[in-house]
């Protein structure tokens, strides 16, 4: 996905965070249960710091637009994708829903994100993952949501007692998210959006990849107001197809 993004007009920043395999922290690191804000807060420092980035990078001065920045995330990067949308979560040391939306985001692109919280959440994700209870009530900036009709993987690791339409509560209950892309056959990884070669995914398909580059490409170019063309005829070409890899609904 970033690599056809950047292909394809957009600078794309992608943060290594804290709980990154690249850096091999232990679940028994004390910053564990914070992970989630610290992701949050790498995502706020990036867009402080636009100015050093930029110069970083031979070529890029003069070339990043301000008044069009948009975030997206797969699975626990969904999460974070949302709070600087307008996700809040209950903080688990404080009891509080907590604020964490940046308004320097116009809007987001939300892969395989986790649902509610409460009643949809095991005993287990309740006790180990309290940072999952959430709520999708001010997430008002525009979405796209991406889910998989196949996705099982929270139930696999015992996250929610429900199935994969767990996946599109931040689409129905957020006021914010516009459209929901829904895969037929795909699971977590959605075909294989993860990274080259990727061992987790387990329905690897390149058509259903190349459709979400497509699509999410179109959406962003839409939502941040460059063209409109292209998301209209995406919409289009999906509702008209038979036997679809995938279907678009919209608010």
């Amino acid at each position: 996905m970033v690599d056809f993004w950047a292909a394809h007009g957009f600078v794309v920043i992608q943060p290594t965070h804290l709980d990154s395999r690249t850096l091999g922290i232990p679940q028994s690191d004390p910053r564990t249960p914070r992970i989630w804000r610290f992701r949050v807060e790498d995502m706020k420092r990036i867009l402080d710091q636009l100015d050093l980035l930029e110069s970083a990078v031979p070529g890029l001065s003069g070339r990043l637009d301000r008044s069009r920045i948009a975030t997206a995330g797969h699975s626990f990067g969904g999460q974070t994708a949302g709070n600087l949308l307008g996700l809040r979560v209950l903080n688990p040391e404080t009891g509080k829903e907590e604020d964490l939306s940046d308004s320097r985001i116009k809007a987001g692109v939300l892969f395989a994100t986790a649902g509610q919280g409460g009643d949809s959440l095991t005993p287990f994700a309740a006790e180990k993952m309290p940072h999952l209870n959430v709520s999708f009530e001010h997430m008002t900036k525009p979405a796209l949501v991406v889910v998989g009709d196949q996705d099982d993987t929270p139930n696999k690791y015992q996250l929610t007692v429900r199935g994969p339409d767990w996946m599109t509560d931040p689409y129905f209950l957020s006021p914010g998210a516009e459209s929901l892309l829904t895969l037929f056959g795909a699971e977590h990884s959605l075909g294989g959006i993860a990274g080259y070669e990727v061992k987790e995914t387990t329905d690897e398909n390149p058509e259903r990849v190349a459709l979400i580059q497509k699509v999410t490409w179109a959406y962003l170019r839409h939502v941040l107001d460059i063209e409109q063309s292209s998301w209209s005829a995406v919409k289009k070409t999906l509702s008209e197809t038979a036997n679809s890899i995938g279907r678009i609904e919209s608010k």
